[in-house]
């Protein structure tokens, strides 16, 4: 974690609370008994009438501190929270979606996205949606990071590729395909994803996350990665390849390994990063380590962005059972990214 003077250097992230009748709002508003010092700059894009009822719901004494601007955060107290309000209203109504607040889902983070974009926040940190929700408004992406891609893009002009990335306290892992029916893996997984995957990873570890030569495990698609062939050949004729071609650039690759014996600690202890070839090849690992503690950031994108690695929960939203705790974890790695970063910028300009 950077220190107290690089924190300060930063600008505010911009919060968002995802869909309000999860516990989205509950994590959010838990964040007030973290304030003091002891939590980095933020604001919350959110409307400020449902957090208040949120917050009478949960029996917590909240003091929401409405902003015009992500530059009025620094002005508000300790013990508030700054509210950047939302244009689209959101009721509040825990365990029951209602389309009418995918608007105000949707505008969250399309204003987090731009105000990053626009240098006026330093990272983007986003709770979970209810993807059928947005489905039900005319929402035509698999989920917040492809939508967050393409938004970027838009507003910049170029095309990204968005890696995901699940890193907690012992474990680290980036699937290279998402949402996908596992029967499309195979048929997905190319040579030229798995590079550009690795590469993604490769930069933004030395960028954002300060580890100049990261150490890339690359796990096999087939059991026992394939047996050279003998179950199944994409791990010989996909995967090893790619894994040469990387380390012939230089990248600290390894691979195709078996996934069956990656994740116990003496083979986590030589690698920095598990690339993995499908969704649960690296959800499964990271979630039963640190399911509380596991932090999805989106990495290969021109903004930072973290979540908490789990879902709406909206069969505990408002009885006060939520726990902030992956949510924390998203808004420190944020800040961190977002401190590193800055000092990358400024050692890359120094010697330019």
């Amino acid at each position: 974690m950077p220190d107290n003077r690089s924190l300060d250097d930063i600008r505010p992230l911009a919060v968002t609370v995802g869909e309000p009748s999860g516990v989205g709002p509950d994590i959010v508003l838990a964040l007030t008994t973290q304030k003091g010092g002891t939590l980095p700059p933020l604001f919350v894009i959110a409307d400020p009438s449902m957090l208040a009822a949120r917050a009478k719901r949960l029996g917590l004494a909240v003091e929401l501190a409405p902003i015009a601007s992500p530059a009025d955060a620094a002005g508000v107290g300790p013990s508030a929270l700054p509210v950047l309000p939302l244009v689209n209203r959101h009721a509040e109504a825990p365990r029951e979606i209602d389309p009418a607040n995918g608007a105000g889902t949707v505008e969250a983070i399309d204003r987090a996205t731009a105000l990053v974009l626009a240098g006026e926040a330093s990272a983007v940190v986003t709770g979970p949606i209810d993807k059928k929700a947005l489905y039900d408004i005319g929402f035509k992406h698999p989920g917040h990071t492809e939508y967050l891609a393409d938004l970027c893009a838009s507003r910049t002009g170029r095309a990204t590729m968005p890696v995901m990335l699940l890193t907690g306290p012992d474990l680290s892992c980036v699937p290279v395909t998402i949402h996908i029916p596992l029967a499309e893996v195979p048929r997905q997984l190319t040579r030229e994803v798995i590079e550009a995957t690795c590469r993604i990873v490769a930069a933004d570890y030395r960028d954002r996350l300060g580890i100049p030569r990261p150490r890339l495990a690359v796990s096999g698609l087939n059991p026992h990665a394939g047996e050279k062939g003998a179950i199944g050949g994409e791990d010989e004729a996909v995967i090893r390849p790619a894994v040469e071609a990387l380390r012939a650039d230089g990248i600290d690759a390894v691979g195709p390994m078996p996934a069956d014996t990656m994740f116990h600690p003496e083979a986590r202890a030589r690698y920095d990063v598990a690339i993995c070839m499908y969704h649960d090849q690296a959800l499964i690992p990271a979630k039963t380590l640190a399911f509380d503690a596991t932090v999805n950031a989106t990495l290969g994108l021109p903004i930072i962005r973290t979540s908490p690695d789990h879902g709406t929960a909206a069969d505990i939203a408002g009885t006060g059972k939520a726990r902030p705790d992956s949510f924390l974890a998203a808004i420190r790695l944020a800040a961190k990214m977002a401190a590193l970063s800055r000092g990358t910028a400024s050692r890359e300009a120094a010697t330019a």
